[in-house]
């Protein structure tokens, strides 16, 4: 082996001692790749030598390598695929993070003459440059260094350069590119920086001149389809906590005081609790973060460019098809929330709409219209950008739903035969916990509102308010009665309303009734996208709120009402303004819930005047077959 690096040295010596103008040199490289075919390898095998020196430290080295590159892009018709597989292999798999900008150029201009010459050789030409989306794992220490940062922008930017202009000489070579990038995409198990710094480069191209001929929705999907296999890594049962005394509501806003009080007096907070905090050093999680915060940043260049909503039919697609029904997905979802909060007006309407056409229609399987309702009510709930009469006219569709089940179906309670049913008046109920009180502060909605069949699906034979959730069920009576709402409907029992079997078999064994994707989100970077457009339960004004305000002097003085500006509706940002500190936010509250020993109560007399809480492993629920 020694001997052979040395004679390979001595050729390298040997060759860079001759001078030849460039013709002389195509003329050499011409000859070296003709004489093969006759047996005569030795100047070829100088030639691919010089390829495969991949450590250069002298200039004159640096300038035989850039020589020996250009000299092969004058003779590219002379290389054949077969006779000269060896020369080929070395250039295909130099990389480019490897040289300097001479070297970078005199490669990129070979592998664009390659691909131009042979349609053959098009589709390794792609994959190289593909190759080059990252750095070999020995750049990972310094690719965040001023060195680092400064080669990725050489690098890339060439490498980016060389697939539009490969674009522009093969018309086809743009069909090839997408399946070469979707196959050699990272998988979930590669380092952080490789795997960000790939999707950036596909969201790169997305955006680019040839990100159409790709196929821009292609990348998109490819993208969020690694955002859902991160998410689906991360488990539950590392990061949360068991709390079997806890309601949801309650749950949150004793979290936030927590949390302030931690912050305040400088104490950790204990690292069981259900914190962001507790999702530090979640290695998964922290690569999803990562990669949600480039989607994030990649739709903002898209809205600033004109380009989201043509971006958002891929979104939406891609949700349909892969988010949809993950029922495991705990953050990814969030793409479409950013998104929808870029463009309200457009985006944000026509997820909502999405939403509330899948539910609706008999044509998608039961799960799948039931998580569509659990999105649309949660969607709905926590959209700071949504306006109040866009959500009450989305309330009153599913409301309007729910009155022409109970005129068709007959019968008493059934969880399993009604569970699409259980799973919109549970929607209705949710939107309404945290919207009523905007809806009825404008005298119009509180009009449409109070037209609503609202009493007709609650009191009826099938009974929802003894089959869905307790919490919000209790929460729901409190605001309903006082805003009136039900009064002419007669009085309601809520006080029994404490988990039963019931609202056990709505949800199904494992109890996941509790399926509300739009739960604050937990990770640290994602936090201050989501943040400005999310409605925390802290936020909300209940109808009641005016009973506790008695006791107060001042409690109407902080709300602040914005004025949406199409049609001067109310709008989210009617919640009160919190200015929380940066470190707060960071482990903000959030309304993750889901029972586990929903049985582990007494339905004694001696339990009859006990609040509704809900025992709980508070656990984001893993499936819609909980509505």
């Amino acid at each position: 082996m020694g001997m052979e690096q040395h004679n390979e040295r001595s050729e390298y010596l040997e060759m860079e001692d001759v001078n030849f103008s460039d013709s002389e040199l195509v003329s050499h490289v011409k000859e070296a790749l003709r004489l093969v075919s006759s047996g005569d390898s030795d100047s070829y095998n100088q030639l691919v030598g010089v390829l495969y020196n991949k450590v250069l430290y002298a200039p004159d080295e640096v300038a035989l390598l850039v020589t020996s590159l250009k000299a092969i892009s004058g003779a590219v018709s002379y290389v054949d695929i077969k006779l000269h597989e060896s020369l080929l292999t070395a250039i295909f798999g130099m990389s480019m993070w490897n040289y300097g900008t001479d070297v970078m150029d005199a490669l990129v201009e070979l592998i664009i003459s390659l691909a131009a010459s042979s349609g053959k050789l098009v589709d390794s030409c792609l994959e190289m440059l593909v190759n080059n989306f990252t750095p070999p794992y020995s750049f990972l220490e310094v690719l965040n260094q001023p060195r680092g940062v400064a080669k990725k922008e050489q690098v890339l930017g060439r490498v980016h350069s060389a697939l539009e202009d490969i674009a522009d000489l093969v018309p086809l070579a743009p069909s090839s590119l997408l399946p070469i990038i979707v196959h050699r995409m990272p998988n979930v198990f590669t380092k952080e920086p490789l795997m960000a710094l790939y999707v950036e480069n596909m969201l790169k191209l997305e955006g680019s001149a040839i990100g159409e001929l790709v196929g821009s929705g292609m990348l998109i999907r490819a993208v969020v389809d690694r955002l859902i296999d991160l998410d689906v890594e991360i488990g539950w049962d590392d990061i949360l906590s068991e709390d079997p005394t806890k309601g949801i509501f309650e749950m949150e806003l004793e979290e936030e005081e927590t949390l302030v009080a931690s912050e305040r007096d400088g104490i950790e907070f204990p690292s069981e609790s259900l914190t962001r905090k507790s999702l530090g050093g979640n290695v998964v999680a922290d690569k999803l973060d990562s990669l949600m915060v480039l989607t994030f940043e990649h739709l903002k260049s898209c809205e600033y460019s004109g380009r989201l909503v043509e971006v958002f039919e891929s979104l939406l697609q891609s949700f349909q098809i892969t988010v949809l029904n993950a029922y495991k997905s705990k953050f990814a979802q969030f793409i479409m929330f950013y998104a929808c909060s870029l463009d309200p007006e457009s985006c944000g309407v026509r997820f909502a709409k999405f939403l509330a056409d899948v539910f609706v229609s008999s044509n998608f399987p039961l799960l799948t219209r039931m998580s569509a309702v659990a999105y649309l009510a949660s969607y709905l709930a926590r959209g700071r950008f949504l306006s109040t009469s866009f959500i009450t006219s989305m309330l009153e569709r599913l409301v309007q739903w729910c009155s022409e089940y109970c005129w068709i179906q007959h019968g008493g309670v059934n969880p399993k035969a009604h569970r699409v049913f259980y799973a919109a008046c549970q929607a209705v109920m949710y939107i309404l916990c945290f919207r009523m009180r905007s809806i009825m502060d404008i005298p119009r909605l509180k009009s449409q509102l109070s037209l609503m069949p609202v009493g007709h699906i609650f009191k009826n034979s099938l009974d929802p308010l003894k089959v869905c959730l307790p919490s919000i069920v209790e929460e729901f009576r409190r605001q309903a009665k006082a805003a009136n709402l039900l009064d002419e409907f007669g009085v309601f029992v809520f006080s029994d309303m404490l988990e039963s079997e019931l609202s056990r078999a709505f949800g199904g064994v494992e109890r996941l009734d509790m399926f509300f994707p739009f739960d604050p989100i937990l990770l640290r970077k994602c936090d201050s996208f989501i943040r400005p457009n999310f409605v925390y339960w802290s936020m909300v004004r209940t109808t009641y709120d005016d009973e506790d305000d008695d006791e107060s002097d001042d409690g109407d003085d902080d709300v602040v009402e914005l004025v949406h500006a199409h049609g001067g509706e109310s709008i989210a940002e009617s919640f009160e303004e919190h200015n929380y500190p940066d470190d707060f936010h960071d482990s903000l509250n959030r309304m993750s819930i889901t029972p586990k020993d929903s049985l582990h109560w007494n339905f004694g007399a001696e339990n009859k005047h006990i609040p509704t809480q809900m025992p709980s492993r508070i656990r984001p629920s893993t499936s819609p077959e909980s509505l």
